[in-house]
């Protein structure tokens, strides 16, 4: 994993890049990880190289999903929307978290404050409470300091490391 530039970011924007570096990096079996605002648009990422990796050539090993980080975002918000609709449909109240169970991995969405989501993408070989285990604790701590104003600050901060590697 790549880790992001922080230079120029509040203090609570550096505390969120590092506890989600640290989550990919301590819980085995996490490939990839995306904070995704209630709008669907992504916040944070584990891999802001992915959109290099998508890049290369058909037979070059890849790490998490194929595509780019604003993939994975797209995913985690439409899978959160829909189970949204569903708890509304069966009157199931706030959705907490989804799991989805592949073949060759699993993704799980866990609802972070305000609507903004936690997505993970693990390996078929992780261990899935583990995982959800993690993420409610990263929930738990990032829920309280992603105010709208930090939300902003990290959404320009990705326009702007987007516009940099575009240079």
């Amino acid at each position: 994993m790549t880790a992001p530039s922080t230079f120029g970011l509040s203090r609570e924007a550096r505390n969120l890049h590092w506890l989600l570096t640290n989550l990919v990096e301590e819980v085995p079996g996490i490939e990839s990880v995306a904070v995704v605002s209630s709008d669907g648009l992504l916040l944070l990422s584990s891999d802001q190289d992915r959109n290099e990796a998508a890049r290369r050539s058909p037979g070059a090993p890849r790490t998490g999903p194929r595509g780019s980080a604003a993939d994975l975002a797209t995913v985690v918000s439409g899978i959160g929307s829909l189970t949204v609709g569903a708890a509304k449909l069966m009157d199931g109240g706030a959705v907490k978290h989804t799991m989805v169970a592949m073949d060759e991995g699993s993704l799980f969405v866990m609802s972070i404050s305000d609507g903004s989501l936690l997505g993970v993408h693990g390996s078929a070989e992780c261990d899935m409470s583990v995982v959800a285990y993690h993420m409610a604790l990263f929930v738990g701590r990032a829920g309280h300091v992603l105010t709208p104003e930090l939300r902003s600050e990290l959404r320009k901060s990705l326009e702007s490391e987007s516009a940099g590697s575009l240079r």
